[in-house]
C-alpha cells in the first residue's frame, strides 16, 4: 500500500453496508473519506458480479487513501416463510385457529402451507411462532407429523412469503444454506477480510464455518437468535469477531431484553478479546432524512460508552438518500464521546480480568506502562493480528499502532477498537530487538504519532516470526 500518513484519532470504527446507493467509485470513496473503515457487502441482495464490483472499487479506494479498508461479506444464512395465498393476502382474526402444514395449496384464512418439515418438528405444544417480523404471533395448539394447528395471538393481515421466526425452540437447521456455501466460496475468492455468519443458534455452526474459511478470513457471528444467547461464552470463544444483530434478535426477544441482551454481549466480547460490531437501525430516520433522531444519536452514544469496537450503518448507506452524511455524523457523534471524560474513565474502570496467559499479561501491562510514561503511541508487531487486539481489549488511552507483514492482516484489523493497522511488508524483516525499536520509531514518526522525546511503548516476540509468541515489551523515545 502506498506509504500515506493516516491518523484517525477516533478509536471506535464504523461499518457501512453497500447496496444500489453507493455503488460507485466516487460514493465509496466520499465514504472511506467521512470515516468508514470497513464496507459490509450483504449477499442477502445483489448478485456476484455486483459484489465483485463493489470489492474492487473498494481496493482501489483502498490504494488511493493508503490506508487498510475492512471487507465484510455478509451470508443470507436460512429464511424461514410461509407459502402463498390465494388471494396474496389474508387477515388472521386473534383467537381464530390457524393451521401451518406442508400441502403446497395455496393458503387461505385459515390455513397457509410451511415450506420447512423442520419447523413442524420442533415445534412443542405451547410454542409461539412469529410471523412478518414479529407482527402477528401464533401458539401451538395441536401438532401432527404434516402440520401444525396454532390459535391467532396477534392478529393482522398476512400476505405471500412473509418470514417466520421460532424464538423458543432450537431448530435442527444448519447455519449455512447451500447458496450460503457457495456465497462464501465466491467471497473468500474474492479476498475479504470477514464472513458474517447469520442464523447461529450452537456452537457447531461457528464451528462448520471456521472449517469452511480454513484461516482465510475471520468469522463475524451475527448474534440474532435467543438460543445463541444460550451458549454465548462458547459462541464468542469461537469466533473471530461478533455483531449485535438487533434487528433479528428483537424480533425473537421482547423490546425490553434487548438493550441488555446488547451490554452482553459487548461485556463478554471485550472480556474474550473478540471485537463486537453494534448493527441495526442506528440512524435508520437518516434513509430518508438529512439528520437522525436525537434517539438515535443518543443509541450511537450509548454503543461506544458500552465499549464496542465498531458501529455499523445498514439500510442508511445501501439504499438511503443521505449515505455521506450518514457516515458522517455517525463519525462526528463518536468523536464527541471519545473526547469526554466520563468515557475515558469509563473505559479504564471497565478493564476486563487479565486473561493469564503470557500474551495476555504483556498487554495488560502494556496499557499500564503506556499510561505511566504518558506514551504518544503503542506498537505491537503482530504476524495475526492477535497482539493488537491483546492490546484493544484493554483500551488504552493512547493510539495502537498494528504493524503486520501483509495488507490482509492489517485489513483485517479495521474492524478493532483504537487500532490503526499499517502493512510495512515481508521486504523488511526484523530479527533484532534493535530493528524492532527502529522500525517502531520509524512507522511512529513517519505517521506524525508523536514528536522528539515523546515515549512510545513497543509490544513484539521472540522469536520474531512465531504467530502467538508475543513476551517482550520495550519503551523507546522518538528523536
Amino acid at each position: 500500500m502506498p506509504d500515506t500518513p493516516y491518523r484517525a484519532m477516533r478509536r471506535t470504527k464504523i461499518v457501512s453496508t453497500l447496496g444500489p446507493a453507493t455503488t460507485d467509485h466516487a460514493t465509496i470513496r466520499a465514504l472511506a473519506v467521512a470515516g468508514v473503515d470497513v464496507f459490509r457487502l450483504n449477499f442477502s441482495h445483489g448478485t456476484h458480479a455486483d459484489h465483485a464490483a463493489r470489492h474492487a472499487v473498494i481496493r482501489d479506494v483502498e490504494a488511493e487513501l493508503g490506508r487498510p479498508i475492512g471487507i465484510l461479506a455478509d451470508v443470507q444464512g436460512p429464511k424461514l416463510r410461509v407459502g402463498n395465498f390465494a388471494n396474496g393476502r389474508v387477515q388472521l382474526t386473534p383467537g381464530a385457529p390457524f393451521r401451518l402444514d406442508l400441502d403446497g395449496a395455496p393458503g387461505n384464512e385459515r390455513r397457509v402451507n410451511l415450506p420447512h418439515p423442520e419447523i413442524i418438528a420442533a415445534a412443542q405444544l405451547g410454542s409461539t411462532l412469529l410471523l412478518d417480523d414479529g407482527k402477528l404471533a401464533l401458539r401451538v395448539r395441536e401438532r401432527g407429523p404434516d402440520f401444525l394447528l396454532t390459535e391467532v395471538e396477534v392478529g393482522g393481515p398476512l400476505s405471500d412469503h412473509k418470514g417466520v421466526n421460532v424464538p423458543d425452540v432450537v431448530l435442527p437447521i444448519p447455519a449455512l444454506t447451500d447458496k450460503d456455501r457457495v456465497d462464501m466460496a465466491f467471497a473468500l475468492d474474492l479476498g475479504i477480510e470477514y464472513v458474517g455468519l447469520s442464523f447461529v443458534q450452537r456452537p457447531e455452526d461457528v464451528r462448520e464455518a471456521r472449517t469452511l474459511a480454513n484461516g482465510r478470513a475471520w468469522i463475524m457471528t451475527k448474534l440474532e437468535k435467543p438460543q445463541a444467547m444460550d451458549n454465548l461464552h462458547e459462541i464468542i470463544t469461537l469466533s473471530d469477531a461478533v455483531m449485535v444483530a438487533r434487528g433479528d434478535l428483537g424480533v425473537e426477544l421482547p423490546p425490553e431484553r434487548v438493550p441488555l441482551a446488547q451490554k452482553r454481549i459487548i461485556r463478554m466480547a471485550r472480556q474474550l478479546g473478540r471485537p463486537v460490531v453494534v448493527a441495526t437501525q442506528m440512524l435508520e430516520s437518516m434513509v430518508h432524512a438529512p439528520t437522525p433522531t436525537r434517539a438515535e444519536a443518543s443509541d450511537v452514544a450509548t454503543a461506544v460508552f458500552d465499549g464496542a469496537d465498531a458501529v455499523m450503518l445498514s439500510a442508511e448507506t445501501a439504499v438511503g438518500s443521505y449515505p455521506r452524511e450518514a457516515v458522517a455524523i455517525m463519525d462526528r457523534i463518536v468523536r464527541r464521546v471519545e473526547e469526554d471524560e466520563v468515557w475515558r474513565r469509563q473505559m479504564e474502570t471497565s478493564s476486563p480480568e487479565p486473561d493469564h496467559a503470557v500474551a495476555g499479561a504483556i498487554a495488560a501491562a502494556t496499557r499500564q506502562v503506556a499510561a505511566t510514561v504518558d506514551a504518544a503511541a503503542i506498537v505491537a508487531f503482530t504476524l495475526s493480528g492477535r497482539s493488537a487486539l491483546r492490546i484493544a481489549r484493554e483500551r488504552p488511552s493512547c493510539p495502537i499502532l498494528g504493524l503486520t507483514p501483509t495488507d490482509e492482516i492489517a485489513r483485517r484489523l479495521a474492524v478493532a477498537w483504537g487500532v490503526q493497522a499499517i502493512s510495512v511488508g515481508q521486504e523488511t524483516p526484523v530479527h533484532t530487538v534493535e530493528s524492532v525499536v527502529d522500525q517502531a520509531l520509524a512507522v511512529a514518526k513517519g505517521d506524525g504519532y508523536g514528536a522528539a522525546g515523546d515515549a512510545v511503548v513497543i509490544v513484539a516476540g521472540l522469536p520474531f516470526g512465531v504467530a502467538g509468541s508475543t513476551n517482550t515489551l520495550r519503551v523507546a523515545t522518538l528523536t
